[in-house]
């Protein structure tokens, strides 16, 4: 009889911690979903994309200063 209400009252304890953690693993995947991350792999995807452009960028730069000086002559 001891056991049968100690298991009673202990599956009525688990029923709120299991809707606890329900309600908390919402919460925090919301949270986290509006917090606009990226991956590790995306930023050095765009680390590398903008290390490119301006290497583009400096060449540009130097064939715009290149055809200035041939223009001016």
């Amino acid at each position: 009889m001891i056991e049968t209400l100690l298991q009673a009252i202990l599956e009525q304890i688990d029923q709120p911690k299991k809707d606890l953690e329900h309600n908390l693993r919402a919460l925090l995947n919301e949270t986290v979903s509006k917090m606009d991350l990226v991956s590790k792999d995306e930023l050095e995807r765009q680390k590398t994309a903008l290390q490119n452009a301006n290497t583009r960028l400096t060449a540009l730069q130097a064939q715009v200063k290149t055809l200035e000086t041939l223009i001016q002559k």
